[in-house]
């Protein structure tokens, strides 16, 4: 690896954009001088900065899967040490997962700043420009959101480097600070986006909105947190923004761009670029042995039996988020036979279905780059966010109002098919039954656990709400992680940073 000055210059390289609604072409390094001339210019830039996010060291398989293991939901079969740590909290300093996810979140930040900077030598009015400079303010937000969760306070860059020198002793910005310029990025966002975009994977208003709304809850500021949950949910309508009929939809790349649920989404393009460029998602979960995308999956991140079996039957969420049969060498398996493969990381319990089941007519071996619009907010977590921010505000009629909304969905049931293809007409039931009384953040918080099972949301759940001596206890869905102390709320900084920086200090406990 290089020093910390490579790592924190803009870096760009000749990265591919591989969402599949952004501008596809080469981009090489960005100078604010002579570039930027038009706002298509400024797009160009942007689209780079959100390269980063779909690359496997991010979102396309390091963080996603490091999120999963860190959760109370999803257990380890491989016995890779660096995702050991991240399974059994024993994250090290030297941990490959975090130090990789790091850098691709300073680069995608470089981009956006490059972007930002940029911006300021076009010559054209600020109804042009400013609604394409607004995405770049966006992505920063989004790539110091993980930040700030995952490590506390962080160096804040928000301006291109020239001064390699000042950038190779900069010092971490406190995570209030970091939480203000992200606060300060995306309501900049919400006033210039437009009210839609062709794709999802372009930000609109409500992307702005939404993300400000779980911000807001992840600091505690429910009032606020409420107040932009209800501006999106009250401008539904002008959004286009719905719950999808059929649940199982927002996990199909064949029709995902169709619904009208998801409010940001990263947009894998199928695309297998050599800057890894895509999501190796599908094979991290998928079953070992199974006949289906070319190869089957690789059972690295399953969850454990009790995520199943507590999960009651008569919820359609259920069977579209898990994997109960699969055909292997030709045969119609049950999960308690799973372990035929002969692997020693395969295992005999249900696998998660909502990356594996529909990855694609483009995927590649073992459903590698698939087309997938991964969610990175959609509008059933928004009104969870709305649910949970009112039963702290004290409006129980607004916080069954919502939560009710998400169950009923789920009631609909649908159609899917099972890990064996096997057609699952799923008819509409009782199940989740409406919610009625006083609600509690808890009951929010399991159903936040059920909607977005796998999707990279429980782990920042536990650590905002501080349950991990609950969770990670012996009674918890994966048992006891008896290595779990408060200071696992947050991760380490890379440990190949503080040594070549002597003015970046480590998070207490490592």
């Amino acid at each position: 690896m290089k020093n910390l000055k490579y790592y924190l210059f803009l870096f760009l390289g000749v990265a591919l954009v591989g969402c599949s609604d952004l501008e596809e072409q080469p981009v090489g390094l960005l100078a604010p001088d002579g570039f930027f001339q038009t706002p298509t210019d400024i797009q160009t830039a942007v689209d780079g900065a959100f390269t980063h996010a779909i690359n496997e060291k991010f979102w396309g398989r390091k963080l996603s899967i490091a999120l999963m293991l860190r959760s109370d939901m999803v257990n380890l079969q491989s016995d890779q040490t660096r995702r050991v740590e991240m399974n059994e909290l024993t994250t090290l300093a030297s941990n490959g997962m975090l130090t990789e996810y790091w850098l691709k979140a300073y680069q995608g930040i470089a981009a956006a700043n490059q972007a930002i900077a940029g911006a300021e030598n076009v010559e054209a009015p600020d109804e042009q420009k400013n609604p394409v400079t607004a995405q770049a303010h966006f992505i920063r937000a989004f790539y110091y959101f993980h930040l700030v969760r995952q490590f506390g306070g962080v160096p804040y860059i928000d301006a291109p480097i020239t001064d390699a020198a000042a950038a190779g002793v900069i010092s971490r910005t406190p995570a209030a600070d970091v939480y203000a310029n992200i606060i300060a990025d995306l309501e900049y966002a919400k006033q210039w986006l437009p009210n839609t975009q062709s794709s999802r994977a372009i930000p609109a208003k409500s992307a702005a909105s939404g993300y400000l709304a779980l911000v807001h809850l992840t600091r505690g500021d429910y009032q606020k947190a409420f107040t932009e949950a209800e501006d999106v949910i009250n401008n539904a309508g002008t959004y286009d923004l719905a719950l999808d009929d059929n649940f199982q939809n927002l996990f199909n790349a064949n029709v995902i761009d169709g619904s009208k649920e998801p409010i940001f989404a990263l947009d894998y393009n199928n695309v297998e670029a050599p800057n890894n460029a895509y999501d190796q998602i599908a094979p991290m979960t998928g079953i070992r042995g199974d006949d289906r995308n070319s190869g089957g999956g690789w059972s690295v991140a399953v969850p454990t039996f009790a995520v199943y079996d507590t999960w009651d039957a008569g919820d359609y969420r259920r069977t579209v988020s898990f994997d109960e049969e699969a055909s292997i060498d030709g045969n119609v398996e049950p999960f308690t036979n799973f372990t035929i493969s002969g692997h020693v990381h395969a295992a005999n319990r249900p696998y998660i279905a909502k990356y594996t089941r529909f990855p694609g007519a483009f995927a590649r071996g073992n459903a590698r780059a698939t087309s997938h619009n991964m969610s990175m907010l959609r509008y059933a977590e928004v009104l969870l966010i709305a649910a949970e921010a009112a039963v702290e505000t004290g409006n129980n009629a607004k916080a069954v109002e919502y939560i009710n909304q998400v169950r009923a969905r789920a009631r609909m049931g649908g159609s899917t098919v099972s890990g064996a293809g096997n057609p699952i007409d799923f008819a509409p039931s009782d199940v989740p039954a409406d919610i009625s009384g006083t609600v509690t953040a808890n009951d929010v918080l399991e159903e936040r656990r059920l909607e977005l099972a796998f999707e990279g949301k429980r782990w920042y759940d536990i650590a905002r709400r501080k349950i991990g001596a609950e969770v990670y206890g012996p009674n918890g869905l994966e048992g006891a992680k008896p290595a779990f102390t408060a200071d696992d709320y947050l991760l380490p900084l890379p440990g190949d940073e503080l040594d070549r920086n002597p003015n970046l200090t480590q998070n207490p406990g490592y």
